[in-house]
C-alpha cells in the first residue's frame, strides 16, 4: 500500500460530503450514482447488494425507515494502486429530529471509474448492540 496523497484524501472527503447531502435530500438514485457500475454494499446482518439499481433500492429502504441524515468521518485512507484506495471511517445516522439512530465504522474500497472516484465496496457495522 502507498501513502495517500492529499489530493486523494480531499477528493474522497468531497465525495463523502456529496454522499451526506444526497442522503439528506432523500435521493436514492443519486446515492446509487456514487457507486461504480459493479458496486456492492455489504451491510451487517444482510445479504450483499450489488449494482446501482439494487443499491438505490437499498438506500431508499433505509430512508423509508426514518433515517434522514448520515455523517461520515474519514479516519484514514490507503492508496492501493493507480486507481484504487481504501478508506476507514466512522458514521452517525440521524432521524429528522437529529437523534442518533445508529453509529459505527466502515471500510470503503474506492475505484476510479471514468476519471472519478466512486465507491466499489462499502461495508459497515454498528457500534450498537443488536
Amino acid at each position: 500500500m502507498h501513502a495517500p496523497t492529499d489530493t486523494i484524501v480531499d477528493e474522497i472527503r468531497q465525495i463523502n460530503a456529496r454522499f451526506e447531502n444526497t442522503f439528506s435530500r432523500g435521493d436514492a438514485s443519486g446515492m446509487a450514482s456514487l457507486y461504480t457500475a459493479e458496486g456492492m454494499l455489504l451491510p451487517a446482518g444482510s445479504d450483499a447488494v450489488q449494482g446501482q439499481a439494487a443499491i438505490g433500492s437499498y438506500w431508499q429502504q433505509v430512508m423509508n425507515q426514518g433515517f434522514s441524515r448520515v455523517e461520515l468521518h474519514t479516519v484514514e485512507v490507503d492508496h492501493v494502486g493507480r486507481d484504487a484506495a481504501v478508506e476507514l471511517g466512522t458514521y452517525h445516522m440521524r432521524d429528522a429530529a437529529n437523534q442518533v439512530l445508529d453509529q459505527g465504522k466502515y471500510i470503503v474500497v474506492w475505484k476510479q471509474e471514468d476519471g472519478e472516484w466512486k465507491l466499489q465496496r462499502d461495508i459497515w457495522n454498528s457500534n450498537s448492540a443488536q
